[in-house]
């Protein structure tokens, strides 16, 4: 039997990413961040971990995303607590009802009195953590607590009753107490962020970033996590960049927008590639056109998918955003919004189409485009690629001019974009027209001990100019010293032996054209940052 330790292997869903990886990803969020500050973009970075509460609102209740794919669990220190609430709410408890009034034989109630002592030694333990905060003083928190009390108390009055009568209610009262235990939260419900436009926001309001007047635009890099079915270019820890515009409604902002996702898709090597876009109407439109598109379920919600069948109850929109292949044919015949938007809603839509011609970038309307989030508005759109196979859309976006206010904030129009940077870079790999840069600048070979000290310093002071640099550890052959430098893709190899140690000139050797010079040791890192600029162009 063998007693070798398993090795622990990554999370399903999560993959890591390599250095041979990386320097790809590193090059794409280097061009991402230059168009962005080329259209005034800067930086936010919000917390990984935000309240659950922040994307029920605002990514919707109803959505996938919230009921059936975030990370989300409770966040406190109260352990023992836990336990015993969850010992509550599982406890089973039995009584035997008398077969025939006045019968005196009513004694048969089990794991009663267990359960009891759980109850008064929870409610007794959550008062002072109730009191000074540990425990969240929300209207849910305290209506439950209130209850779970009151129906502690009239448990223990109608056990000591006796009266059958009153006994008959133990269960039912009993059950009701399971019930109040669970809904009463020890702490924060935290999730990981499935999406960013929220928590960007929810910074915006926090920090009254409008006060400080005018337009913002903002982006962010960084980790996603939805508990989806792993497929290609989808993981459940995924990764996205996303610029958000907040503080106007101006058509010109959605265009402005598009053409900038042009001009970054170019820059990473992208051309293969289409932008669909829609209108969702308003507050004003929709709700009339939600009702003809409920009408016109009601006659084929049936032949749909579960998913499908529920949505046209609680949210018909979302059923234009349904995926199941053998629905598409229906829900090409279902009704469009763009046909049914107000007046200005029409308007604005033909004024970003409009501009969008005048900037050359080329789009499809799609009238079932409607996103998958709630908090949409207006102009909405995605970019697809064939590369991506069925799931095909590697960004999408558009207006969300309610969202600051569902969130607690003032008014505030916003237009923003998601991009899969795991989708987008698995194009980029195939497109292969972005190369990273990741390459080895110099490799400096030493030979002997009296040039390890030389070559230390010299090490240093390129490093220092800005190159990417490495060095033998120990005294090696030149000829392996160079194998290292080939193994490793060194431009230049700088070698340090008595010979150059005594002449104070150092040999060069451009590692691709195979050709060595003599460079005064002094001159030795201008004339690299030299060669390696001209080298770049």
């Amino acid at each position: 039997m063998s007693n070798r330790t398993e090795p622990i292997r990554s999370v399903k869903g999560t993959r890591d990413l390599l250095p041979r990886e990386t320097a790809l990803w590193q090059r794409v969020e280097d061009e991402a961040r230059r168009v962005f500050a080329a259209y005034n973009f800067r930086e936010i970075r919000t917390p990984i971990l935000e309240q659950t509460a922040l994307f029920a609102r605002s990514v919707g209740a109803d959505t996938d995303i919230v009921t059936k794919e975030m990370y989300s669990f409770e966040d406190h220190q109260f352990g023992d607590l836990e336990k015993l609430k969850e010992r509550i709410h599982t406890s089973k408890t039995e009584i035997v009802i008398p077969s025939y009034p006045g019968s005196s034989e009513f004694v048969a109630i089990s794991n009663l009195g267990p359960f009891q002592n759980d109850v008064d030694q929870f409610v007794q333990s959550i008062q002072h953590p109730l009191e000074v905060g540990d425990i969240p003083r929300t209207p849910g928190n305290l209506e439950a607590i209130r209850a779970l009390t009151e129906h502690r108390d009239k448990l223990r009055h109608l056990v000591e009753s006796g009266i059958p009568a009153n006994l008959a209610l133990v269960p039912h009262t009993a059950g009701l107490i399971q019930r109040l235990a669970g809904q009463i939260e020890l702490g924060v419900v935290l999730t990981l962020r499935p999406e960013a436009t929220a928590s960007v926001v929810r910074a915006y309001i926090e920090h009254t970033m409008y006060n400080e007047g005018g337009i913002h635009k903002l982006y962010y890099i960084g980790p996603m996590f939805r508990r989806e079915r792993p497929q290609k270019g989808r993981y459940r820890q995924f990764f996205q960049i996303g610029a958000e515009v907040l503080g106007s409604d101006h058509p010109t902002i959605d265009a402005e927008f598009l053409e900038m996702l042009v001009l970054l898709l170019a820059r990473v090597g992208l051309t293969e590639y289409k932008l669909l876009l829609n209108s969702v109407g308003c507050p004003k439109c929709r709700p009339a056109f939600v009702e003809v598109l409920r009408q016109a379920l009601d006659t084929v919600k049936d032949q749909m998918c579960g998913d499908c069948q529920r949505r046209a109850v609680t949210n018909p929109l979302r059923v234009l955003d349904c995926k199941v292949e053998a629905d598409q044919p229906i829900i090409e015949n279902l009704p469009h919004i763009i046909d049914h938007l107000c007046a200005e809603c029409r308007t604005h839509f033909d004024h970003v189409t409009k501009e969008l011609g005048e900037r050359s970038v080329q789009y499809v309307i799609t009238p079932r485009l409607v996103r998958g989030l709630d908090y949409y508005t207006r102009t909405t759109f995605e970019m697809t690629s064939n590369v991506l196979g069925a799931q095909n859309a590697f960004l999408g976006g558009g207006r969300y001019d309610g969202l600051s206010e569902m969130l607690g904030g003032p008014p505030t129009p916003g237009f923003g974009v998601a991009i899969g940077e795991d989708r987008l870079l698995l194009m980029v790999e195939q497109a292969a027209t972005l190369k990273a840069d990741d390459a080895l600048d110099v490799f400096v070979a030493w030979m002997g001990d009296a040039a390890q000290q030389p070559a230390r310093q010299l090490v240093k002071t390129l490093r220092q100019e800005g190159l990417r640099v490495e060095s033998n550890y120990e005294a090696a052959k030149l000829k392996k010293s160079l194998g290292q430098a080939s193994k490793q893709g060194a431009r230049f190899a700088v070698i340090i032996g008595e010979g150059e140690l005594a002449s104070g000139r150092y040999q060069v050797k451009d590692m691709a054209a195979a050709q060595q010079v003599e460079v005064e040791r002094n001159q030795i890192a201008s004339y690299l940052k030299e060669k390696l600029q001209k080298g770049s162009h």
